[in-house]
């Protein structure tokens, strides 16, 4: 994280005795990245967070996490509408596609989640519709339409729905972070950066919760375990540093506009290993007289392109079938850009006073082409390739 932050009890000097008023000693853990050599935080726990009595090997679902490639080569269309919802929004995800870099999952749930840690990397789960209480060992952040959640490698947490939630869930092999160009050399967000530390929401209270015998399920790069807690392990009375999660709602972020329509670098919100994170949010049109306010044709050569529409309206999708909740996939090797009829018609209704478009989109971009699952397959428009040869 880019800002230092305190919450709850902490010594004034770190690695030092804090001890219970009961004068017994508090574990202190520190949670680091990169070796000792980048973000940490140090948490204070009134039990040992080392303290595991059982650990077994937890064998997932074959069928719905195995990924193929993504041939014939073609854009896709993906209704995530058609999903049904199964488990919780940690196992109820459901693969849609993925590689080396990423994993990119739908989930819809209305029933708490088990206590989870990711240990691959970090996870970006963005809440598309209803709310949810995001409960870890930092503490409590409420989450709700429009918001990224950014999970650190290694939080244990668990999500609580308010009702049925629909997410996105981005899981990183690495650390998701704001765009190094947003950032001084020290760290902080810059002027031209799209959003500031003010719009980025962390746990603001210690979340303290008793019990013993407590399971959590743990994924590492060898599998998943559900390792046993002797102590709940949200008994964490205080913790400071850079690295904790935290929330950032897609209407906070501030669009860039240019006379001439801009290219989706300028929608950047995070990146991760091999990928990046984009928001499209409502925005003033490209305002040259003669301005085509619309996405020109383009190949990314070295990119896929994983758009989900979360919410306005697509002018340049008109035709093809794209809808609120729709995901496309428009691979390396093949040119994409608007509908045949797009252009004219965003033209025509520039020259009859419209001046803002309202569409609003998630898009991850790799750098390594993206597999399909099974979950994305059952859910294809097989009509889309097609659309703009009509």
């Amino acid at each position: 994280m880019p800002y230092y932050r305190v919450v709850g009890e902490v010594p004034r000097k770190r690695h030092t005795q804090f001890r219970r008023p009961d004068g017994g000693l508090y574990a202190e853990e520190l949670m680091g990245e990169e070796g000792f050599s980048s973000d940490s935080s140090l948490l204070y726990h009134r039990y040992l967070p080392t303290a595991i009595i059982k650990a077994e090997a937890v064998t997932p679902p074959a069928s719905g996490t195995r990924l193929e490639p993504n041939l014939p080569l073609s854009p896709r269309h993906f209704r995530t509408q058609e999903l049904a919802g199964a488990g919780d929004l940690v196992n109820g995800r459901i693969l849609l596609a993925g590689n080396g870099d990423v994993r990119l999952s739908y989930a819809t749930s209305d029933r708490p989640s088990e206590l989870y840690r990711n240990s691959m990397g970090d996870e970006c789960v963005y809440v598309q519709r209803g709310s949810v209480r995001f409960e870890s060992t930092y503490g409590v952040i409420e989450a709700g339409e429009g918001d990224y959640v950014v999970v650190p490698t290694g939080t244990i947490h668990r999500w609580v729905p308010d009702g049925q939630v629909n997410v996105l869930a981005i899981e990183a092999s690495g650390h998701i972070r704001p765009p190094k160009r947003y950032l001084s050399q020290y760290g902080q967000l810059l002027e031209h950066a799209p959003y500031c530390e003010r719009d980025l929401r962390g746990p603001s209270q210690t979340l303290l919760v008793e019990g013993e015998e407590v399971p959590v399920l743990v994924r590492t790069r060898g599998g998943l375990t559900r390792l046993v807690y002797r102590n709940h392990p949200f008994d964490v009375v205080g913790w400071d540093g850079y690295l904790y999660p935290y929330a950032f709602n897609i209407n906070d972020f501030e669009p860039i506009v240019k006379k001439t329509h801009a290219p989706p670098p300028v929608h950047q919100t995070f990146e991760g290993p091999g990928f990046v994170v984009c928001s499209f949010c409502p925005r003033p049109l490209d305002y040259h007289p003669e301005a085509i306010p619309i996405p020109y044709n383009h190949h990314n050569v070295d990119s896929d392109e994983f758009m989900f529409y979360v919410g306005g309206d697509y002018t340049a999708r008109q035709g093809s079938g794209i809808d609120v909740g729709s995901v496309s996939l428009h691979p390396a090797g093949f040119t994409h850009g608007p509908q045949p009829g797009a252009v004219e018609a965003v033209i025509d209704a520039v020259s009859r006073g419209v001046t803002t478009t309202s569409e609003m989109a998630v898009m991850v971009d790799t750098f390594r082409p993206l597999d399909l699952a099974p979950g994305a397959l059952s859910c294809e428009d097989p009509g889309y390739a097609w659309t703009w040869a009509r």
